[in-house]
């Protein structure tokens, strides 16, 4: 189902390509994300300041109620590659989220790692960043082997640049990779590809072309060394009340285990 060398690509530089692996699922979560346009959820958000051209729409944790995401989230295929690329026995949802930005929308998705705005420790974690329109330029953006820094990355809120959290010197500065010239690795994507990456891999991507909107579908997803961790404020998505405790697996009623 998936080569060694896309394995070890995972393993060694934290990033790997595997064309059409949402491509049963493309014609469904173009429906699943209009219906979450039409109907956001309480975390949804519009990420542009007054004055900024276009849309950049974001909304997470809607599997419970839009089914052609659940259904993409439970593909046994999809599910099987994870825990391949991750070396995992098992995978657990963590959540999905969707970003839409409207053709001619300038703003670049800042330059993040996922795992800091989360309540998660371990080092089998994946995402899939799957595009659901042609991407050309608008594709997603990746330092290779930055998941082995060794501090995590200054997790910040994307319209104020507000730090997450108060412990900032535990953190590395959010960097510039393009001026300090990093080693940014980014594909030729179609619609349904996937592009997976380890929670803690520095990303970004460009705005949108001026004449092509650009949805993208991601999967958050837990291999078996994960655990639930304390984290010195909300973390996103907020998960509020639920009474896990720090070295505990996810509870398994809000993330599932999913079969493979």
């Amino acid at each position: 189902m998936l080569s060694q060398a896309t394995i070890d690509s995972f393993q060694n530089d934290g990033i790997a390509f595997i064309p059409g692996l949402f491509k049963a699922h493309l014609d469904s979560l173009r429906m699943g994300v209009q219906k979450n346009i039409e109907e956001p959820g309480p975390y949804a958000a519009e990420n542009l300041n007054e004055g900024e051209i276009g849309r950049f729409f974001d909304d997470y944790c809607n599997w419970q109620r839009i089914n052609e995401f659940r259904n993409a989230a439970f593909d046994k295929n999809i599910a099987k590659a994870a825990a391949l690329l991750m070396q995992s026995t098992t995978v657990q949802l963590f959540h999905d989220h969707v970003l839409v930005k409207a053709a001619g929308t300038l703003k670049p998705t800042p330059w993040h790692t996922d795992g800091p705005y989360y309540f998660v420790k371990g080092k089998k974690t994946l995402s899939f960043w799957v595009p659901l329109d042609p991407v050309k330029k608008a594709t997603l953006r990746m330092v290779t082997g930055s998941h082995k820094w060794p501090k995590p990355v200054l997790p910040t809120k994307w319209l104020s640049n507000e730090n997450f959290y108060p412990n900032a010197d535990e953190y590395l500065p959010v960097p510039d990779p393009d001026k300090e010239q990093m080693d940014i690795r980014e594909f030729d994507m179609s619609p349904g590809d996937a592009v997976a990456f380890n929670f803690d891999i520095l990303h970004g991507a460009r705005g949108a072309a001026a004449d092509q909107q650009r949805r993208a579908f991601s999967l958050r997803l837990l291999g078996d060394d994960t655990r639930y961790t304390e984290r010195p404020g909300p973390t996103s998505p907020p998960f509020p009340n639920h009474k896990m405790v720090e070295g505990q697996i996810l509870r398994t009623d809000w993330f599932p285990f999913i079969d493979f």
